[in-house]
């Protein structure tokens, strides 16, 4: 099991920066990849980043790549997402999630592990 707590969301001016953390639980971490999701409101929830186990691998959601980037830290028990330019677009409740030990599937999906979420507000 596994369990995930974020941190790092608040308000910021467009073009601003924000980096979010997301603390784990449990001992099987570097053997889970990780990823980011956010929701707007009124909107579904959608897939931002993912990152490997290791850390090796990374994927973005188009309209957030080369902004945003997501890293991990296997020793801390913990996976960021360093988000600069940020637009007010990018509003939204982020999440931090992972997938179940050592799958090996897309890095898109079947996360089964959620964080609580964190706001993110960016103001035009």
């Amino acid at each position: 099991q596994v369990q995930l707590v974020e941190s790092g969301g608040g308000l910021v001016q467009a073009g601003g920066s924000l980096r979010l953390s997301c603390a784990a639980s449990g001992r099987t971490f570097s053997r889970h990849t990780m990823g980011w999701f956010r929701q707007a409101p009124g909107k579904e929830r959608l897939f931002v980043a993912a990152i490997s186990w290791s850390g090796g691998r990374t994927y973005y959601e188009d309209s957030v790549k080369g902004r945003f980037t997501i890293s991990r830290d296997n020793a801390k028990n913990t996976v960021y997402l360093q988000m600069n330019s940020l637009e007010p677009e990018d509003t939204a409740v982020y999440y931090c999630a992972g997938q179940r030990m050592l799958y090996t599937g897309s890095p898109r999906s079947e996360y089964i592990y959620w964080g609580q979420g964190t706001q993110v507000t960016v103001s035009s």
